[in-house]
């Protein structure tokens, strides 16, 4: 007989923790002393990975955790009092200020997100280190501050590289079917918010068996990340 409270659906679960995995080994290889920036740091929960460097915040500071309560919003916000508080496309900074500049989930929050790339250009030393991650799809959230809904490997290729950097690493972040079921995880949040009625009993059985099927294709996957993924991980030097 099958078991539904005995199984274990943990696909579409990892888009956080995987991110947060490669950021720490990234950052773990940077040479201690170098003058890194978190680039619309937010929360700094960075800022953890980065007690060997000499590490610098920014952010723009207008986002309150409730926003225009359109959207998914956090609720409660601190952005823990950056370093700078500026635009991101003007960092009162000096040309070539930092060894390395990380920028974490935040292209899809910025109205140009083309010359935040050409700023960190001018912020970068000559062979600095540019991280950059952000959501291949994502749904609204942080709103009004969010402009796009995702980016794919080729606004990367083609725009970090117009820029003047050599892409070292463009790496996906999860697959379709993954990135699926982080979705059918969120529908009875979505369903109680927008239809005003709870899940019920044949709606988490429903989502169990959709889970436990896109489980299977997950570990069965051969390439379904080129469609659709929860985003990139791209690291580039400036030139």
């Amino acid at each position: 007989m099958f078991h539904f409270q005995k199984m274990k659906h943990e696909v579409g679960k990892y888009n956080d923790s995987t991110r947060e995995a490669w950021v720490a080994k990234v950052l773990k290889e940077i040479p201690p002393g170098s003058r890194i920036l978190d680039a619309g740091a937010g929360e700094k929960i960075y800022e953890k990975h980065c007690l060997h460097l000499d590490y610098v915040s920014q952010d723009f500071c207008k986002y309150d955790g409730k926003g225009n309560e359109k959207g998914l919003q956090v609720g409660l916000w601190n952005p823990t009092s950056p370093d700078i508080i500026s635009d991101i496309t003007e960092i009162p900074e000096p040309n070539g200020s930092f060894e390395a500049i990380m920028c974490i989930e935040v292209f899809e929050h910025l109205p140009a997100p083309i010359r935040a790339i050409q700023e960190f250009y001018r912020l970068l030393k000559k062979n600095g280190l540019l991280i950059i991650t952000a959501p291949f799809c994502s749904l609204t959230h942080f709103a009004p501050y969010h402009y796009y809904s995702g980016f794919n490997r080729y606004f990367y290729k083609t725009n970090v590289s117009m820029q003047g950097f050599e892409i070292l690493e463009i790496t996906e972040n999860g697959n379709y079917f993954e990135y699926i079921a982080q979705e059918v995880r969120r529908i009875p949040e979505v369903a109680r918010r927008y239809t005003g009625k709870p899940s019920g009993i044949l709606d988490y059985i429903l989502i169990k068996l959709v889970l436990r099927m896109l489980n299977k294709y997950s570990k069965q996957d051969n390439g379904s990340k080129e469609i659709l993924n929860y985003g990139f991980f791209v690291k580039a030097i400036r030139r």
